[in-house]
């Protein structure tokens, strides 16, 4: 055998051993169901396209004055308020202000209704005007957002109930809410009096997630647009300094996000938690399943998937009770939030909870100790379980 040969068989050897001991040393990507980013299955090639271009306007542009930023502010991307598309934190809530009753908003025109508390250099930061109240929203988690856009107000206005007529203390309905102006109505939409059922946002004032979205750009960077025209600090119409185009890309984006998986749901105290949850009655406002209708995304159209929500307005008690409305939802209403990627949430969140549309729970156990209103009856019957029990249902819910 020649030197040569010899010397490269080595070299050879030398380098399996250094990849070898690399794969050893690099952490091992999560599994799947540990994620809440990633589309959804079932995209064409060009859908993917969009997908990648949504990604990246969403959580990789970040803008500064010479790309449109404020002059007044509240973050500086999308992606610094939705880390892994999760859940935001204390940090990135957004404060949202107006009075405690529904005769619309008398501080639209005083920067309404979201503080901007964050300034270019040059420019003062809004300040709460005197009189006005408020409550502070924790940014949700974005995934599964299209399977939420896609269900019909039909099947949302099923579980409906604002008479509560059944007599089991649970009384739903939803925001009748004005359309923003801009934007297309879904195929199966309902309207009453000129509105129409809304579904986004912690009370339910947003339509649909092209309004959500270009209110985002509009209230959070002072971005404006084709949609939202106007500028936050002045209130004058300016040109857009944001392609639609690219709005349009994380619009897709936010719709074609998968939903969350769920985990361990085969585990005996999952199990059990899940029934727990059924008995306590979580599941009359926390619905586990709906069904969309048409969607122009096919993969988003005619399926059945597991959000637990009605996505309507719930009375909560007044320990949830900030004073602040949107639309018709009164002060002490809150939209159900879904329950899918609960347990993953300390993922976006530095490890801790922060839970409640404020983040002002530390614990699921604590959260269920805020329900209050028409989810008093639920909490109360959880906190009289033996703690053996409490802990499956918990462990149901780290499930989802």
């Amino acid at each position: 055998m020649s030197k040569k040969y010899i010397r490269a068989a080595g070299a050879i050897l030398l380098l399996m051993v250094a990849m070898i001991a690399c794969q050893k040393m690099l952490p091992r990507a999560p599994a799947e169901d540990r994620l809440l980013d990633g589309p959804v299955a079932e995209l064409s090639t060009e859908q993917h396209l969009q997908f990648l271009r949504g990604d990246v306007a969403f959580n990789d542009e970040v803008f500064v004055a010479e790309t449109g930023l404020g002059p007044l502010f509240v973050a500086t991307s999308c992606g610094s308020c939705h880390a892994g598309d999760g859940k935001g934190h204390p940090f990135t809530t957004l404060t949202r202000f107006g009075q405690p009753d529904t005769l619309s908003n008398r501080f639209l025109q005083r920067g309404g209704p979201q503080l901007q508390h964050r300034a270019l250099p040059g420019f003062l930061p809004e300040q709460l005007p005197a009189g006005a109240t408020f409550s502070r929203f924790m940014p949700p988690a974005n995934t599964g957002l299209g399977f939420l856009d896609a269900v019909p107000d039909a099947e949302l206005l099923k579980y409906a109930d604002p008479d509560d007529a059944d007599g089991d203390g649970i009384s739903g309905r939803p925001n009748w809410i004005p359309l923003p102006g801009y934007g297309s109505l879904r195929p199966d939409a309902i309207q009453r009096n000129g509105r129409y059922i809304g579904r986004f946002g912690k009370k339910a004032a947003v339509y649909d997630l092209l309004q959500q979205t270009a209110n985002a750009y509009n209230q959070d960077m002072g971005i404006t647009s084709a949609y939202e025209p106007h500028d936050t600090y002045s209130g004058h119409a300016i040109d857009p300094e944001i392609s639609t185009s690219k709005l349009l890309d994380v619009v897709f984006y936010l719709k074609t996000l998968k939903a969350p998986l769920p985990r361990n749901a085969e585990n005996p105290e999952v199990k059990a938690g899940r029934q727990l949850f059924l008995e306590l009655r979580c599941s009359s406002c926390h619905v586990p399943e709906l069904k969309t209708g048409y969607s122009p995304v096919a993969a988003l159209s005619y399926k059945v998937f597991y959000p637990y929500t009605d996505l309507l307005l719930h009375d909560m008690g007044p320990g949830l009770n900030d004073g602040y409305t949107e639309g018709t939802a009164l002060p002490e209403e809150w939209r159900t939030p879904p329950l899918w990627g609960l347990g993953l949430s300390m993922n976006a969140q530095g490890g801790k909870y922060f839970l409640m549309h404020d983040g002002r729970a530390g614990s699921i156990r604590e959260a269920i100790r805020m329900h209050g209103g028409e989810a008093q009856q639920s909490s109360s019957r959880f906190q009289q379980l033996p703690e053996q029990e409490q802990q499956q249902l918990i462990r149901f819910l780290e499930s989802l």
